[in-house]
């Protein structure tokens, strides 16, 4: 056999191989693992690139289960208001806004919370900013604050009937608030804002990637990928290699054309492809687009995004018979019975559909899900919108019952489910660090605040199980990915302390040695 291009040395690896559950040393040719222990010190050549960890741990290579990089350097872009924690935050950072082309001023990162339980809307842009454009993205990219020079110049008068569950909030005396809740409500104004230049999205799609992998991230599933998105991830591919693999899911909502999404699976280039397709059944508790079994607090959240269920149903079934898999965001109780109901008696023939947040779910529900062959995809990070105590928007809606069922992680794997973990950045925070972290915490790391339903936190294994193993699953290449093994793609993260048996705000900040992304060097640090 010819020598390896690189040889990895120095680690003790936690390979997640049942058959050979650690390895000393790890041989590597083009994307794939050649050879382990004594067979891969053979294979070195005087070509042979030598990676001496100096004692890391080393693990299958992390990826985030669920992010939008695409969809985030377009539209999460200006004034980063996620530090606000009131409305005089928010004041001081509109009054240090820098205005963009054409007079515009955007931010993202706006938490609901900021609003202190009272109506979103736009006063205080208009305070601080009269006759200004403004756009600000709350945080969970599901709605949007407009100022009214925004509205005009989108044309927006009032309210608006969608092919979706979408909406022009106006206020009792039917004048408009700002609010715009769901994609087709803030699409009108995202249209008006003159567009970034693709070389400078392309500067920050690939600035943002070797960020990532430098946490330890090898692969990423994008749940977006519009047709600029991938024509700026061709023109990539002229000029370099991406940092971080990604297997991309468009949107399809209500009236998209099924074959058109059918034709562009497969689609790909050096290290992307479209592999899924991805659905929202519905939108966010805070904003009360989410569809729950019985009203919020408010009397909202009860409805679906499709205005036709049946809909959704012949759709997603429609791609499990062309075998593409789909991904579904499911906030709410109701919607993910809705999921799972649409998949009851489907031949999946091997593909496994997925069911994206699932905030807050009765064990019952869980168990239909895990028996359905559904993989559950979740968010670990987004415990610290809420708090222990209900005092949070999110929480205060639902009830304390329903707030108790927060991200119930442990359910899943404890009946046996597949369960994958991401970020969900821009929502949340990228680092894949932080991700593990919050899995075993159900905080944030480096705090002492109280955990989020601390019974549903995971183990050190299950949580590294969550970016590797199960992803593989979810992905069906579970035979050539997600363990370090012979014939495995070349994906490998270091850690410098042990990532499963470590303390979790230790492994939080704890940096990363190496990062391979299918035999690509992507991080590497003495």
């Amino acid at each position: 056999m010819s020598a390896a291009d690189i040889l990895v040395v120095g680690t003790t690896a936690r390979t997640l191989d049942p058959s050979r559950p650690t390895a000393s040393a790890i041989a590597v040719r083009g994307d794939r693992i050649i050879a382990l222990d004594d067979d891969a010190f053979a294979l070195r050549g005087p070509g042979t690139d030598v990676v001496d960890l100096g004692g890391a741990i080393t693990t299958p290579g992390l990826v985030d289960g669920h992010m939008h990089p695409l969809h985030g350097i377009t539209s999460f872009d200006g004034l980063d208001l996620s530090g606000c924690s009131d409305l005089d935050d928010l004041r001081a950072a509109l009054a240090g806004a820098v205005r963009g082309r054409e007079g515009w001023v955007t931010g993202f990162g706006l938490d609901h919370n900021v609003f202190g339980g009272s109506p979103v809307t736009n006063h205080v842009v208009e305070e601080v900013l009269p006759d200004t454009p403004v756009l600000l993205t709350l945080y969970d990219g599901h709605s949007a604050l407009a100022s009214s020079t925004a509205l005009a110049r989108a044309g927006i008068t009032g309210p608006r009937a969608f092919q979706q569950r979408a909406r022009i909030v106006c206020d009792e005396r039917g004048r408009l608030t700002g609010h715009l809740l769901e994609h087709a409500a803030m699409e009108p104004v995202r249209a008006v804002i003159p567009p970034t230049p693709d070389a400078e999205l392309r500067r920050r799609l690939v600035d943002l990637l070797e960020s990532m992998a430098a946490t330890g991230l090898t692969g990423g599933n994008v749940m977006d990928g519009a047709a600029r998105s991938l024509d700026l991830l061709t023109q990539v591919d002229n000029d370099t290699d991406l940092p971080v693999r990604l297997r991309l899911a468009p949107w399809c909502m209500p009236g998209d054309d099924l074959d058109g999404l059918v034709a562009l699976q497969g689609r790909r280039g050096k290290r992307w492809e479209v592999a899924a397709v991805k659905f929202f059944i519905d939108g966010t508790i805070e904003g009360g687009t989410a569809w729950l079994e019985h009203a919020d607090c408010l009397g909202q959240n009860t409805d679906a995004l499709w205005l036709d269920t049946e809909e959704y149903t012949r759709a997603v079934r429609y791609f499990a018979a062309a075998r593409v898999q789909t991904a579904t965001h499911a906030i709410g109780d109701a919607g993910v019975r809705h999921v799972v109901d649409s998949f009851q008696g489907v031949d999946t023939r091997g593909v496994r559909h997925r069911v994206e947040h699932l905030e807050t779910l009765p064990v019952d529900q869980v168990r239909r899900l895990v028996a359905t062959g559904l993989v559950a995809s979740m968010q670990p990070s987004h415990t610290a919108y809420t708090t222990a105590d209900h005092s949070d928007e999110w929480s205060t809606r639902l009830g304390a019952e329903r707030a108790n069922r927060a991200w119930c992680c442990r359910d899943v794997r404890d009946t046996g489910g597949t369960l994958v973990l991401g970020s969900d950045w821009p929502i949340a925070g990228y680092d894949a660090r932080e991700v593990l972290s919050f899995a075993r915490l159900r905080r944030r790391p480096g705090t002492d605040i109280a955990p989020v339903t601390p019974e549903q936190a995971l183990t050190g294994l299950m949580a590294l199980e969550g970016m590797t193993t199960h992803a593989a699953i979810a992905d069906g290449t579970e035979s050539s990915a997600g363990r370090i093994a012979v014939g495995c793609r070349a994906d490998l993260t270091a850690f410098t302390v042990d990532p499963v048996d470590a303390p979790a705000d230790e492994l939080a900040t704890a940096p990363i040695r190496l990062t391979m992304s299918a035999g690509l060097i992507t991080h590497r640090s003495d």
